[in-house]
């Protein structure tokens, strides 16, 4: 069984002060994902994480986004380089947990062709699953035919890893417990976009990816179940229920 879980950078950082990681937050899902994989050899995880304070900032300052390049080779170097070094904090932090982490920098690994098509080979993301790792992607910048460089994010990484692999089950761990209605409730599944389109709003701390609707979007194209949730269900998941909002 494969799954795809994704950590949201507001879950591993602290979006409103550049470049911090949340220690005590990534402790939690660390120890959550130790849990699971000593638990089950039959298992197979790929995490994707967010870029949070990392990488979100120095896009938006180069404004680069999904849909606006660069050519600005500064503007790579320095959004992919944040973003290396927060997916090392998060390989370190697993690692610790004897949980055999690696990393997969998605710049050096997929690209857009002009017509914006994500191209990730899974073949090497699948190699790794098969030596025993546990394959750690994050959000990033990649190379755009015809518009230099542009941003990828966790949310689409996450859709092409899903389909790529065969996902059994997909994850996405947020700050909040679920897709929220207006009364802050949990909203239990979603199925069309435009039936809960009136409650999803942006993020507010910078980020260059769409925040919720965009997630919302992304998810409702997988054929996986995929379950939206905050860091308190994340090991609840890992155990196999179905916690916060089903998209399907």
């Amino acid at each position: 069984m494969t799954t795809v879980l994704k950590l949201g950078g507001s879950v591993v950082t602290r979006k409103d002060e550049p470049e911090t990681v949340d220690e005590e937050a990534l402790a939690d899902a660390a120890d959550a994902l130790a849990a699971a994989t000593d638990a089950s050899n039959s298992a197979d995880v790929v995490l994707v994480h967010g870029g949070g304070s990392f990488g979100h900032p120095y896009a938006a300052e180069h404004e680069v986004s999904p849909t606006e390049g660069t050519h600005d080779a500064l503007a790579v170097r320095e959004i992919h380089g944040a973003m290396r070094r927060l997916n090392e904090t998060v390989c370190t932090a697993l690692g610790e947990r004897d949980v055999p982490a690696v990393p997969h920098h998605p710049y050096t690994a997929g690209y857009r062709d002009s017509d914006e098509t994500l191209t990730l080979p899974t073949d090497a993301v699948d190699a790794k699953l098969d030596e025993g790792f546990l394959p750690v992607l994050h959000g990033d910048v990649v190379t755009h035919v015809g518009q230099g460089a542009t941003v990828v994010s966790g949310d689409q990484l996450v859709v092409t890893l899903a389909r790529g692999l065969g996902a059994d089950r997909v994850g996405v761990c947020s700050t909040v417990p679920g897709v929220l209605d207006d009364d802050g409730e949990v909203i239990p599944e979603i199925s069309v976009f435009e039936d809960v389109e009136a409650y999803l709003g942006g993020s507010e701390a910078t980020d260059v990816t769409g925040g919720m609707a965009a997630k919302v979007r992304a998810l409702l194209a997988l054929d996986a179940p995929v379950s939206v949730f905050g860091p308190a269900a994340l090991e609840e998941f890992l155990e196999g229920g179905e916690p916060g909002t089903l998209v399907d």
